[in-house]
């Protein structure tokens, strides 16, 4: 039986994805849905502990990773849908960072039938208005790729969004992720027509976002997403803010034994999870 969504699904791609889950049980799925900065490779130690309990399932968005950017009109929150139609997921709790961040969101809106639960780490959002310093980063990594700087490019990213206890190993690999992402993007839109590829635009209504959403924010990050942080969490009537004081924007990969932890309190359920 396919699940009722919220919207038509336009051209759709199976995902390139890891699914993972514990050994001879049945169990309940879980989405890993990365930044735009980095592939599901960012998941890959995280992934392992959260395997032990639930069925995990990290795709590679469209651009990034193995899945390529062909030129057509989607909506990644589809191709999320899509991915758990193949694998048989009737719904999933989804744990989104930035860019997945906002994919979930938009999922839970296109698609609420298969979102049971999420978890937002200083995830992304349409229509919210850029703060200074997003707009002086934007304009800094606009005119180095403009420049075919990707290597300035890349040292932009990792400084900005890695916080300081980020291993050295951590930001090689994801430099990595992040230099295979601007090339295949590159690749895709030197080859594109004028009309492709297009993203549909996803409306979210965070009013209607009324599964439990626990909304993580890094004290150290931009301004802008500490903002966008704040707003789901005092919009969405099902979700709550925390704060983490040690994070940048990308916990996960700063300190992952800790998000480690934070999500298998959430997702199992814990009431005394959500201390920081």
């Amino acid at each position: 039986m396919t699940p009722v969504t919220s919207g038509p699904s336009v051209g759709t791609m199976l995902l390139a994805h890891d699914d993972a889950r514990p050994a001879g049980e049945a169990a309940p799925a879980v989405v890993l849905l990365h930044a735009g900065v980095a592939d599901r490779r960012m998941w890959e130690h995280i992934a392992g502990h959260l395997a032990h309990t639930f069925r995990v399932v990290r795709p590679d968005l469209r651009g990034f990773g193995d899945t390529p950017l062909p030129p057509q009109e989607y909506a990644d929150a589809d191709d999320v849908a899509a991915l758990l139609d193949h694998l048989g997921i009737a719904e999933a709790a989804v744990v989104g960072s930035s860019f997945g961040g906002r994919v979930a969101l938009e999922l839970a809106a296109r698609h609420p039938a298969r979102v049971r639960q999420l978890v937002l780490l200083n995830p992304g959002l349409r229509g919210v208005e850029p703060t200074q310093d997003a707009q002086a980063f934007d304009a800094a990594e606009s005119a180095l790729l403009e420049a075919g700087d990707i290597e300035g490019a890349v040292r932009l990213n990792i400084a900005t969004w890695l916080g300081p206890d980020a291993a050295l190993s951590t930001r090689e690999a994801l430099a990595a992720m992040l230099r295979h992402a601007l090339e295949v993007q590159a690749e895709a839109e030197g080859a594109l027509s004028e009309h492709g590829p297009r993203q549909v635009l996803v409306d979210v209504d965070l009013m209607r976002i009324v599964v439990p959403t626990l909304v993580v924010s890094g004290a150290h990050d931009l301004d802008h997403y500490r903002q966008v942080a704040a707003r789901v969490a005092a919009s969405a009537p099902g979700a709550e803010h925390t704060e983490l004081a040690w994070a940048a924007h990308l916990p996960a990969l700063e300190r992952p034994d800790a998000v480690v932890s934070l999500l298998l309190d959430t997702l199992r359920d814990d009431p005394g999870v959500h201390a920081p």
